[in-house]
């Protein structure tokens, strides 16, 4: 009987705001990737820009832990790439779970795709769902706020990771560092206490957010925003240039009429907290 795995990943969101490299949360966008046994290596996808060979990321992921001959992948997705949603991180956890799942591997997934992907919080947040703390390589996590829900907006042009990252420097003033330090608790602490009030206090970053503003302006605008327009606050998703309003679910759907009626130059939806990580199926 010829093998057969769907995988199921969210997608994320990372930093938070003041969490840089160290706070993510699921979101219920996902990416999905069937891998099955069928005598020849193929990739097959309608996501545009997804590599067909063994250079896609589903791939290269899977092949840290098995062999891809005679396999062929089938990859759907609602992350749109380059956007800041981990759609990197989905991708990775997704191979790397196929593979464990396929053949029985038990293998150390979160370690490894912190490897591949180079930091923890996006996978962490993808493999395991639900809120992520990220520290001393590895990851805890809790269940999401009942109740919270976001919007996002997304600017149609994408940014490299890799040019938002090289934006921060290796040193920071020592007040930016304590304000991130206190903001980032105010935020987790809000997140147990499910107080809303100070999730939106502690959603203020003086770290990575302003120094990355000349690569997305109109993000960190529409950012400031925020709270006129009706969220508790917002937070640039991962390296961006996504913006995250966060809000109540009573309160989802005039923030999204008014986000879309500001943000009309952004792809704009409503987005849940997924308290749920990657999930494989054999059929």
């Amino acid at each position: 009987m010829r093998r057969r795995r769907v995988v199921r990943v969210p997608a994320s969101t990372a930093n938070l705001g003041p969490g840089y490299d160290s706070l993510a949360a699921a979101l219920s966008l996902g990416l999905d990737l069937e891998v099955e046994e069928t005598g020849s290596f193929a990739v097959e996808t309608d996501v545009e820009g997804l590599s067909l060979d063994r250079s896609n990321l589903c791939v290269r992921a899977f092949e840290a832990l098995q062999s891809a001959d005679d396999l062929t992948f089938r990859i759907r997705s609602e992350i749109p790439l380059g956007v800041g949603l981990g759609s990197s991180a989905a991708a990775i956890v997704a191979g790397l779970v196929a593979a464990d799942h396929m053949y029985e591997l038990d293998a150390p997934l979160l370690e490894r795709a912190i490897e591949l992907e180079g930091h923890p919080d996006n996978v962490a947040a993808s493999l395991l769902g639900g809120f992520v703390i990220c520290a001393d390589g590895g990851a805890d996590r809790f269940d999401p706020v009942p109740g919270l829900e976001g919007v996002l907006a997304t600017p149609s042009e994408t940014l490299p990771t890799a040019d938002a990252r090289s934006a921060i420097p290796s040193e920071v003033p020592l007040v930016d560092a304590i304000h991130n330090s206190a903001h980032a608790a105010l935020l987790v602490l809000g997140l147990a206490r499910g107080d809303l009030d100070l999730v939106g206090r502690g959603l203020s970053d003086r770290l990575h957010q302003p120094r990355r503003e000349p690569l997305y302006p109109r993000s960190m605008e529409l950012l400031r925003q925020a709270r006129e327009l009706g969220a508790i606050g917002a937070s640039i998703s991962g390296a961006g240039p996504s913006v995250l309003f966060w809000c109540h679910w009573e309160q989802t759907g005039s923030l999204f009429e008014r986000v879309r009626a500001e943000a009309h130059d952004c792809d704009v939806r409503r987005v849940q907290f997924a308290p749920g990580g990657a999930d494989v199926k054999a059929l």
